[in-house]
């Protein structure tokens, strides 16, 4: 089922000081970016920290919530450009703040990452990080990308520390002049999460191909994610078509929802979709590891990346990846060895490089066991989260963060506060629920 928005918008309980704990607050900006939480949120509290969740409303939110073992209080907040429910979302997440107390607070995706940050800083949180999980100016132009790379640099600006989530997003960010070196971080070799590496493991699940309508000896060309243009949809349709006039008995099969988003696909080819023969969308899908088990290469056609989870989930399932030099993408692959790499937006790129992965067996498998050996050595989930909760407990025993941002908001800040929360006094009366499971 689609990740569907949750009427429960509420908060209770607000305790800033619960057994004493020190308390961590990350917020998103979509419910559906929980999908890129699992497991970090449950290693932070069990390493003993209290964690809450702040994030629009949805039933990924509240299933976050139970599985992970946090809190979890839900924010409207819009993804696209909107001022005045920016500005009433901004009013709610420094009154929460100056609630909750927390002695962290990690903001990601663009519009939380902004509307976070900045509360976070109004509200004197003494550590705060902002953690770059994507570029999204990367795909804009115009006057859109300088207000989104404007928004970028406020979004670091109000942090101590910018954590990037790979090599190349690092990178882009220095070049970008989002914050100076010093100030942009990185966990080992990046990734949010890692791999649960026994969970997405080799395999061939033939029931379900059985289920999806594709015959068993049938070559498979994966995609998992959003379906939108962000994503490469478009070019991995066009370049299908190309594939089965060569192998006319190969499938594409398409683990996603259609997103509602900006870059969203175009009716003409949601309906190529729907009525082709040899295309299966899934819709969205709760746990995606069995549907790896059914490809034979997975594609990423992608034009922009933090660090794709969904290649070392096919990495780690024994599946060659197809994807792109975008940022992020490209640190997800070692190229000719655990997959290829191709420039975005060719359709022609993609058809050539499936063909021939399709049309090497021997090949096809070598790279498959050497995709989930890098793995299991680099992006286990134990490890990543391991160097995750290292950094949290270093950067929050870090004397000179301490030192500088300890004490509560200046009178400059609180008054700032005051008046955003005047401006939207009518929605905060609205009472904000928390769910502790």
């Amino acid at each position: 089922m689609h990740p569907t928005r949750s009427p429960r918008t509420t908060a209770q309980g607000l305790d800033p000081n619960k057994n004493g704990q020190r308390h961590i607050v990350i917020g998103i900006t979509s419910a559906q970016t929980c999908l890129n939480l699992t497991g970090r949120l449950h290693a932070l509290r069990e390493a003993g920290f209290r964690v809450t969740l702040i994030s629009s409303p949805g039933e990924l939110l509240d299933r976050t919530a139970a599985r992970e073992g946090i809190a979890a209080i839900a924010v409207p907040m819009c993804r696209e450009i909107a001022p005045f429910s920016d500005l009433v979302a901004l009013a709610r997440l420094v009154w929460l703040l100056l609630r909750l107390r927390p002695d962290l607070a990690e903001f990601s995706t663009p519009k939380a990452g902004l509307l976070g940050s900045i509360a976070a800083l109004l509200a004197g949180v003494p550590v705060r990080v902002y953690m770059l999980r994507g570029l999204k100016l990367e795909t804009a132009s115009g006057w859109k990308r300088k207000l989104l790379l404007a928004a970028e640099r406020v979004s670091a600006a109000c942090a101590h520390v910018v954590l990037c989530n790979s090599q190349s997003m690092r990178a882009e960010a220095l070049a970008m002049g989002l914050a100076p070196a010093a100030k942009l971080d990185l966990l080992g070799d990046g990734s949010s999460n890692g791999v649960d590496v026994e969970r997405f493991s080799p395999g061939r699940d033939s029931e379900l191909r059985m289920k999806l309508g594709i015959p068993g000896a049938a070559p498979v060309v994966g995609f998992v994610g959003r379906l939108t243009r962000d994503k490469g949809v478009p070019e991995l349709i066009e370049a299908f078509d190309v594939i089965l006039k060569r192998q006319p008995q190969v499938h594409l099969l398409l683990v996603g929802w259609f997103d509602e988003a900006e870059d969203a696909l175009s009716r003409s080819i949601r309906a190529r979709i729907a009525c082709h023969p040899h295309i299966h969308c899934t819709g969205f899908v709760s746990d995606t590891a069995p549907y790896y088990r059914t490809m034979d290469v997975m594609v990423l056609p992608t034009w922009r990346e933090g660090f794709p989870n969904v290649v070392l989930e096919a990495a780690a399932s024994g599946v060659p990846v197809v994807t792109t030099l975008a940022t992020g993408s490209r640190d997800s692959v070692l190229p000719e060895v655990t997959g290829l790499l191709i420039p975005p937006g060719y359709p022609q790129a993609i058809s050539e490089s499936v063909l021939r992965l399709l049309g090497d067996s021997a090949r096809l498998e070598k790279m498959g066991q050497a995709a989930r050996a890098w793995i299991c050595r680099r992006y286990a989930d134990y490890l990543v989260l391991g160097m995750a909760v290292s950094f949290y407990k270093r950067i929050l025993s870090q004397a000179p963060i301490a030192a500088v941002s300890a004490e509560r908001p200046a009178p400059g800040a609180r008054a700032a506060a005051a008046r955003l929360l005047a401006c939207a006094r009518a929605p905060l009366r609205a009472t904000h629920k928390a769910y502790v499971k």
